[in-house]
């Protein structure tokens, strides 16, 4: 399992999530950033630091 936290990335933001892959992920937090932070696609270097920020779920 790999979990994510927004705020990680976004200060402030307490969205989390734990998925079975990365891919999984993006696709949440996708949605999430267009929803919540109005972002209609993610730049790439947003992209990266989600990459970045993922970890191993315990």
């Amino acid at each position: 399992m790999k979990s994510f936290a927004c705020g990680d990335v976004v200060p402030g933001c307490e969205a989390r999530w734990v998925c079975g892959t990365e891919d999984e992920i993006l696709v949440l937090v996708a949605a999430h950033a267009a929803s919540a932070h109005g972002l209609a696609e993610l730049p790439a270097d947003v992209v990266q630091s989600v990459h970045r920020s993922i970890v191993h779920a315990s």
